[in-house]
């Protein structure tokens, strides 16, 4: 089995996966401004991959090459589905498999998966197995997690995954599910993890997640707590160069913005046409229009457009009015 996970150069900088988010034409994005390490999709429910409808989710696990090395992360709750979903997942080409073991979201926990998994040890078990099985071995699995479902339960949950699936990887989000994203996050139960690993799999890498806001932030959680690396989320959205080390988002100016929005609104009409609704690309123009004099009523404007033609319009009046 080729790993990827022993084969990147440490530290490493991940983007995470996250829901309407880390699409083909997103990950491109971000490249431009700054290459991370590794990549994940969207989450992508098994059962939907392995279901009539397979239609409607298999555009999640959509890719370039210019995306990898990429990892398909994937969450449901039948083992079988996981099986068939693994053993596609190694025909697509992806570099590895990750486990969604930590969305917090209430509706996908009302159905048993993702973070509910914390408390149904026997059907982690199952899916994390059936899982390896349908992979034979040929690319690795990793799994992304939280801390604990309503208290912090690091020892038994975390020792649990890195005793059953030896996982290439481990993302650990840290913070409880109860927490969701309003308490700081747990830097020493992370620093357990890094301990649990030593003991348990010392040859599992481990990533820390959670509100880290500039690469040298990342950095030094990682010196700090001796980790192989970190994840980033919400950190893309208040700087799409976060990746690279060198670049100074506040230098950032509004011509530069508007190239980075230009080209991503170009990809994402080019790729999804009328397949995606094109409101839901305005979810991504916070991400660029921010951070300089103005740019609340600015982004205003942008966001009452209708159509592609309508804000590639906006794009360039402003471009050649306030630059």
């Amino acid at each position: 089995m080729t790993n990827i996970w022993k084969e990147l150069p440490k530290p490493i900088f991940a983007l995470a996966p996250m829901e309407g988010v880390t699409d083909t034409v997103f990950r491109r994005v971000v490249i431009k401004c700054g290459k991370p390490s590794i990549m994940f999709t969207e989450f992508t429910n098994c059962e939907g991959l392995q279901s009539v409808g397979q239609s409607r989710v298999i555009h999640r696990l959509q890719y370039t090459p210019t995306e990898k090395p990429l990892i398909a992360q994937i969450w449901g709750i039948t083992p079988q589905h996981y099986y068939n979903s693994a053993k596609m997942i190694v025909d697509m080409g992806f570099d590895g498999l990750d486990l969604n073991f930590g969305c917090p979201v209430k509706n996908i926990i009302k159905v048993g998966a993702c973070s509910a998994l914390i408390k149904n040890h026997s059907l982690a078990r199952e899916i994390i197995l059936a899982t390896l099985e349908g992979l034979n071995n040929k690319i690795p699995l990793s799994i992304k997690t939280r801390i604990g479902f309503n208290t912090i339960n690091t020892e038994e949950w975390i020792g649990f995954l890195l005793s059953t699936a030896k996982p290439a990887c481990l993302t650990v989000h840290g913070r409880t599910v109860k927490e969701q994203s309003a308490f700081p996050v747990h830097w020493d139960e992370i620093a357990k993890c890094v301990e649990l690993r030593n003991q348990l799999s010392p040859e599992t890498v481990i990533l820390g997640n959670g509100d880290i806001k500039t690469y040298q932030e990342g950095l030094q959680k990682i010196s700090e707590i001796g980790l192989d690396g970190v994840m980033i989320g919400r950190g893309i959205f208040s700087n799409p160069w976060f990746f690279d080390p060198t670049a100074d988002p506040a230098s950032k100016t509004l011509k530069d913005r508007l190239e980075i929005l230009k080209f991503h609104l170009d990809l994402f009409e080019q790729t999804w046409g009328n397949q995606k609704d094109y409101h839901i690309f305005k979810r991504f123009l916070k991400i660029y229009l921010q951070g300089f004099e103005g740019a609340a009523a600015i982004r205003q404007k942008f966001m009452d457009t209708n159509n592609y033609e309508e804000l590639r319009n906006t794009i360039i009046y402003f471009s050649h009015n306030l630059v």
